[in-house]
């Protein structure tokens, strides 16, 4: 299975987002990660569903909604509606994620379930015959610009041995640090979609960028 690159628009500037997911999409990027922040479950507050609404006139390519908000089962709906195309939730955030899971994938969007890193891929093991793809974060969610915990990599072991075991067809993505040489971790250890921000958007060539993290 060949690697995905998920740019993250959180690394981009927020004045002309448009402008950014339409410069990703000149790219051969598949996906644009969009990190939803409601000041709650994560300090910060990012892009509602207007922001993802509208910025979908510009792209073609997959939207990658990264839910960090409190009470997800409130912004899913609102992020069908705008356009979606994958909704991934924190397990920390909800006490229903089989129902969220299956509300996502009845909408026809593809399901996620997010870890923190200090959340253990055993908290996701019940849900992995629902899900679509688990995203590890790999920092701790809430900032751009942080270092890669390298601990998370047991977990995308764990996962990846358990969907081979089980004949199963989730994908693992991951989130945060990621660049040349933690890519070549991640994919060791069994990653299938990379989220890159200032990796990619902070340099002066993205698709160079995205071609190196593929390797």
């Amino acid at each position: 299975m060949s690697i995905k690159i998920a740019p993250s628009i959180l690394a981009g500037t927020f004045e002309n987002l448009g402008a950014v997911v339409e410069k990703i999409e000149q790219t051969n990027a598949e996906v644009i990660h969009i990190d939803v922040m409601d000041g709650q479950f994560v300090p910060p507050i990012t892009f509602g569903s207007q922001m993802v609404q509208s910025l979908r006139a510009y792209s073609k390519k997959r939207f990658d909604v990264h839910l960090m908000v409190q009470n997800p089962e409130q912004q899913i709906p609102l992020f069908i509606h705008a356009g979606a195309d994958m909704i991934s939730f924190h397990v920390e955030a909800s006490r229903h994620p089989h129902r969220l899971l299956q509300q996502i994938k009845q909408s026809g969007v593809k399901a996620g379930i997010v870890l923190n890193p200090g959340t253990s891929a055993f908290s996701v093991a019940p849900l992995l015959n629902e899900v679509d793809y688990v995203l590890q974060m790999s920092v701790n969610p809430g900032f751009g610009g942080q270092a890669f915990i390298p601990e998370v990599l047991k977990n995308v072991e764990q996962l990846a041995k358990w969907r081979k075991e089980e004949h199963l067809t989730f994908e693992i993505e991951i989130d945060g640090g990621v660049n040349e040489e933690t890519a070549f971790l991640c994919k060791q250890a069994g990653v299938d979609i990379l989220v890159a921000g200032s990796a990619v958007l902070g340099t002066n060539d993205w698709q160079k960028a995205i071609d190196k993290l593929r390797g």
